[in-house]
């Protein structure tokens, strides 16, 4: 039984589709990446999917009494705002604080709960929405572009926390990627998104695709790295030459 599906999705905003025939599932335990240029719909999928847009046509199937964690992207939440890091933990439901000492040290933000939000770093951020979303101890975690804003080391310990995450719950992680190049190696599907699914499989077969390759207007030279690249050299490595820092403010379908 598939811990979250959807059948022949489509949404549409007016008389625009911004997705179109999307059919998708994932199963328990397992690590799916959605990869998709900007204005691709890869947020109105996952708010299709957590079930706060209604799609035009098709379904949305979840297992039944589903824990998901949401991620939402880095720019939901005022940091100004003057908030603990604790406070925050017990938005918008009150948490304990054995539990919440216990999601901040997991995410290795251990002794921060004193701490004010608009002191903590990008990266500290990040996983502060990650300790969030695992109080809930979710089947499934969902992150919207969570590594967005990240420089590179960021961006790759964001990754091996979620990977260890996943080992350590067991919980299934989909999550939507801003980074068309690079690409979570513990992904065990990737799929490509251009308001309908272009393609889709494991990072290795999809970085020779065809379809991957047009959609992000790769020639021969562009392919998707995978971060263990991260874990079996020093970050100094040539292979990262190519990435690209893509710090711009984004416009989400």
């Amino acid at each position: 039984m598939s811990l979250l599906a959807a059948e022949n999705l489509v949404v549409r905003f007016g008389a625009t589709e911004a997705l179109s025939g999307v059919s998708l599932a994932i199963e328990p335990g397992e690590i799916v990446t959605i990869l998709g240029p900007n204005g691709s719909g890869k947020s109105t999928l996952l708010r299709a999917l957590l079930g706060i847009l209604r799609p035009a046509s098709g379904q949305v199937i979840r297992a039944a009494g589903l824990r998901i964690g949401y991620v939402p992207q880095k720019l939901a939440v005022d940091r100004a705002m003057p908030m603990t890091v604790r406070r925050f933990l017990s938005l918008p439901v009150r948490v304990g604080d054995g539990a919440a000492r216990a999601a901040l040290k997991r995410v290795g933000l251990e002794g921060l709960e004193g701490r004010q939000m608009s002191a903590l770093s990008g990266g500290q951020f990040q996983r502060l929405l990650l300790a969030r979303a695992l109080l809930v101890e979710p089947q499934i975690l969902i992150l919207d572009e969570p590594t967005q804003g990240l420089d590179q080391p960021g961006e790759a310990a964001f990754y091996r926390l979620i990977e260890e995450v996943r080992r350590e719950t067991g919980a299934a992680v989909l999550m939507v990627s801003h980074d068309l190049h690079v690409v979570m190696a513990a992904s065990d599907r990737v799929i490509c998104l251009n308001h309908h699914i272009c393609c889709e499989g494991t990072p290795r077969v999809v970085s020779t695709a065809p379809e991957y390759r047009a959609l992000f207007g790769l020639g021969t030279q562009g392919a998707l790295a995978l971060y263990q690249h991260v874990h079996d050299h020093d970050h100094h490595d040539h292979s990262h030459d190519h990435h690209d820092h893509d710090h711009d403010g984004h416009h989400h379908a």
